[in-house]
């Protein structure tokens, strides 16, 4: 993935933060939540088993319920 950035510097131009387009993010985010998600589902401690499907609806739930 090719990421264009953005750098913002300060008064002595030393970098402080970085800008990215928002399609860039959000693929990012999309990775960062599946990595997540694999995580979780790899250290599951036993219980209930859900296959992919189910175990990303409720992954979904979770953000949701975080947002409201």
């Amino acid at each position: 993935m090719n990421i264009e950035r953005r750098y913002i510097v300060d008064e002595n131009n030393r970098k402080i933060a970085v800008q990215l387009d928002i399609e860039t993010f959000e693929k990012i985010e999309t990775i960062l939540e599946n990595q997540a998600l694999y995580q979780l589902m790899q250290a599951h401690d036993g219980d209930e088993e859900l296959n992919l499907d189910d175990a990303v609806k409720h992954y979904q739930t979770l953000g949701q319920s975080r947002c409201n």
